[in-house]
């Protein structure tokens, strides 16, 4: 007959156990930069992340922000498990907390625009002169950082007004509220054509690596490893690329940190992109 004292610690043992079992994480949330409403958001991604989920046997849940600050406090407390962000972003959350690259949209690089009503007078930058334009933060990398770049570039003195997202600015712009404001050709591409037929684009960016998806230091390699081999597998399938349109992703395709030097490079400060911590 077993010792008493061997059985309690058995049972001690199970209970642990199971404790540890019952705490293993079963849904990883997927936070996707606010540059769009949280609706047009959830109903673009929620379609992708569960077709991600399926392949991949992870549970992708999405999740975003009320806007681009707050997203920025959450990146920076390492809250979301996965996070699709811009490059500047990554760039900062890399350092600190240790977000990790992993995948991006296969082809894509990014640019920032500045449109204007299509009826504007304004055909090129030096029109802009003195003027107030929108932007959707001040730490967006091609839709503020990039044109405010190219505005100091010029010597074009201007104000900033920030309205939270991109399709903010483009709305503001379409209303007369702004005579230009900052944005990026996937956003204006995913823009109802009711809006975007009313803008027009003055100037273009040249390309740099576009928004990463990344993932928190501390998460389970195994888990990215299953995630990304869904991610490649999705990009073959027909069908999964009519959802990813829906995103503006002509597919997946593997990252590495390496891959956003060209913006290591522009040397821009967390000080000079105001990011909210």
């Amino acid at each position: 007959m077993a010792h008493p004292l061997r059985r309690l610690y058995a049972a001690v043992l199970l209970l642990a156990l199971a404790g540890a079992a019952c705490a293993q994480q079963t849904s990883y949330t997927f936070g996707v930069v606010p540059q769009e409403s949280a609706s047009q958001l959830a109903a673009n991604w929620s379609p992708v992340l569960a077709a991600l989920s399926e392949k991949s046997g992870v549970k992708l849940s999405f999740a975003t922000a009320p806007d681009v600050p707050t997203f920025e406090r959450r990146l920076a407390a390492g809250e979301y498990d996965f996070a699709y962000m811009n490059p500047y972003h990554f760039v900062v959350y890399h350092a600190k907390p240790g977000y990790r690259a992993l995948a991006r949209a296969k082809g894509e690089r990014l640019r920032g625009v500045v449109v204007v009503r299509r009826d504007s007078p304004v055909r090129e930058m030096k029109d802009l002169a003195g003027a107030t334009l929108a932007f959707p933060t001040p730490a967006a990398f091609g839709a503020t950082l990039l044109v405010q770049a190219e505005m100091q570039r010029q010597h074009l003195p201007f104000k900033a007004a920030f309205v939270k997202s991109h399709n903010s600015v483009y709305r503001g712009v379409v209303k007369g509220l702004y005579p230009a404001g900052g944005g990026v050709p996937r956003t204006l591409d995913l823009l109802d054509p009711a809006i975007s037929r009313e803008l027009r684009v003055v100037w273009t960016s040249q390309a740099y690596t576009s928004h990463a998806i990344a993932t928190r230091p501390q998460l389970d390699p195994a888990v990215r490893g299953r995630v990304l081999a869904a991610m490649m597998q999705a990009s073959l399938e027909p069908a999964q690329l009519r959802l990813l349109a829906e995103i503006g992703f002509d597919g997946f395709e593997p990252a590495h940190d390496q891959d956003w030097d060209d913006v290591r490079r522009l040397r821009i400060s967390p000080a000079d992109a105001r990011i909210q911590e």
